[in-house]
């Protein structure tokens, strides 16, 4: 496989960690370039090492896990985003946003965003795919999409106040649904 089409791979892997990164870019708009570069790391190490993961994996587990990939993540977003609308909902405006990048968080969110990318890895595992460089090739898209919108989702996040940590979860959610609807009809 060339490195144009597993580039093109990347990009669209790492669309739901540029949403979850804007997200977090306006829920805490006041991040540093540590913590972003951190959030960044996670996202791309977990995309990255998914897709090598499932490739080596390769068809051993495939359809147990198939059966069930679009369940997981769907729970796990879900579950991430209504706590984050309802924090929203319930918090003032002179309290201070919550950190949504703290371990056991980003963790959940990295593995539910990477699991297309553990699918992929599966189906590289059929091809004459050299799995290393597409794993860091895939993690480095994936860290530069997602310091990226979180550079954006900054910007933006002064002036959506509140309603960041709101919109912020609706994304989560609608990544989940997405992501099962794909597999569902698929």
């Amino acid at each position: 496989m060339d490195i144009i089409t597993i580039i093109a791979i990347a990009a669209g892997l790492s669309f739901d960690t540029f949403a979850v990164s804007l997200s977090y870019g306006a829920v805490r708009n006041k991040i540093l370039f540590l913590q972003a570069s951190r959030v960044a790391v996670v996202l791309a190490f977990f995309q990255g090492g998914l897709t090598v993961a499932g490739y080596f994996l390769g068809s051993f587990i495939s359809e147990a896990l198939r059966s069930a990939d679009h369940w997981i993540a769907l729970g796990l977003l879900s579950f991430l985003g209504i706590k984050m609308i309802l924090e929203g909902v319930r918090r003032d405006n002179t309290q201070e946003l919550k950190d949504f990048s703290s371990n056991a968080v980003l963790l959940t969110i990295a593995v539910g965003t990477s699991i297309d990318a553990f699918a992929v890895g599966i189906s590289f595992a059929f091809l004459d795919v050299m799995i290393w460089n597409a794993g860091i090739l895939i993690g480095t898209v994936t860290f530069l999409a997602s310091m990226t919108a979180i550079r954006i989702g900054k910007s933006a996040g002064e002036m959506l106040g509140k309603r960041a940590e709101i919109f912020g979860g609706l994304i989560l959610i609608a990544i989940g649904i997405k992501i099962f609807v794909e597999h569902a009809i698929n």
